[in-house]
């Protein structure tokens, strides 16, 4: 395996030290240099050529946001954000993710010496997973709706339709490109789960609400699923449904994370599987892992017109969840991301 080699970007002394400390305890990982603010660090990429780079969101001189829209566009490099938990350093981050960054690191808020231990296996993993992913290419989504021609499975003629989503590394890009193509008039509930702490989910929900025609809201417990709204699980909480008569709820809960995840894409797509008159349409986006895996099954055994889409290796920026998912053989179609909302719409 070759040597991951890092540049750590942080206008703070002590962060570039434990960062490189952290990262370089990891055999797979070299820690070629360090750079204090933005453009400091646009110059050490040209002298060192990293293979990824962290980046701190909030520093003087060139902040994060500016050295990243530079080298997506100049040294295109897989970039993981640093980020406190400030409302507004939570809103750059989410536009940093949807300007290319492959993923983001939040930084130590509480007990430093718990906080630390947790984000030095966080950011090597994350590191790690930065090295293998493909940039996607420059591309902004497309109003014009082309049809798809093939035939496609219908769903059944029931009155309410749900869409539910799960995404992980590189989703919060992969999410604006297909609700920026959703019509408003869309006659469907859209659930997302997108594997992310605390504090960001509301950023992101915020960000996509701008950029959608639907309307995109953070969920709240106990509120009715509404067609032509996209709910985002909050970090921290798993999303669940539940159905009395005809009306369908969101549950949100802390039960234990699953598999290292909560929100947990398992724990949606099991809770939509039992209900009763709907049409259900389950999406599997870019991330690390098989989270997704076990609630299609679940879904498909529940309900087999259960209509699956799987996004292609091609356009994922992390082809691990798709991949799983189409292990399974249960998926009815995998098409690129640019597709995704075409597809969604012809179904519904």
């Amino acid at each position: 395996m070759n040597i991951i080699r890092v540049l750590v970007i942080d206008d703070s002394a002590f962060m570039r030290k434990i960062l490189s400390d952290m990262l370089a305890s990891d055999p797979r990982i070299e820690v070629v240099g360090t750079a204090r603010n933005g453009e400091d660090g646009l110059h050490k990429i040209k002298q060192l050529s990293p293979d990824v780079i962290t980046l701190d969101v909030q520093m003087p001189v060139m902040d994060g946001i500016t050295a990243l829209k530079e080298i997506m566009q100049t040294h295109p490099i897989p970039v993981v954000m640093l980020s406190s938990v400030t409302e507004d350093a939570t809103i750059k981050t989410i536009q940093a993710i949807s300007s290319g960054a492959v993923d983001f690191i939040a930084k130590p808020s509480g007990a430093i010496s718990i906080d630390i231990e947790t984000m030095k296996q966080e950011i090597i993993h994350k590191v790690i997973t930065a090295s293998m992913v493909k940039l996607p290419r420059q591309q902004k989504a497309s109003k014009k709706q082309i049809p798809i021609k093939e035939p496609i499975k219908e769903l059944a003629n029931y009155h309410q339709t749900i869409v539910a989503i799960g995404a992980s590394t590189g989703g919060p890009r992969a999410l604006q490109h297909i609700v920026e193509q959703l019509p408003k008039n869309l006659a469907a509930a859209v659930l997302v789960v997108q594997h992310m702490p605390a504090g960001f989910t509301k950023s992101l929900a915020e960000r996509l609400n701008l950029k959608s025609e639907l309307l995109v809201k953070e969920a709240e417990h106990g509120e009715r699923l509404q067609h032509g709204v996209v709910y985002i699980a909050p970090g921290g909480w798993h999303m669940k449904l539940s159905q009395i008569g005809t009306s369908i709820f969101i549950d949100l809960t802390e039960e234990d994370p699953l598999r290292g995840h909560r929100p947990s894409v398992d724990m949606l797509f099991t809770s939509v599987a039992p209900l009763q008159e709907v049409n259900k349409i389950a999406v599997i986006l870019t991330g690390m892992g098989n989270d997704g895996t076990d609630g299609i099954k679940n879904l498909k055994k529940s309900d087999d017109r259960t209509y699956v889409i799987a996004e292609s290796e091609e356009t994922a920026i992390v082809y691990g969840m798709p991949k799983a998912v189409m292990a399974t053989n249960l998926v009815n179609k995998q098409v690129p991301l640019d597709e995704v909302s075409r597809l969604i719409t012809k179904l519904v």
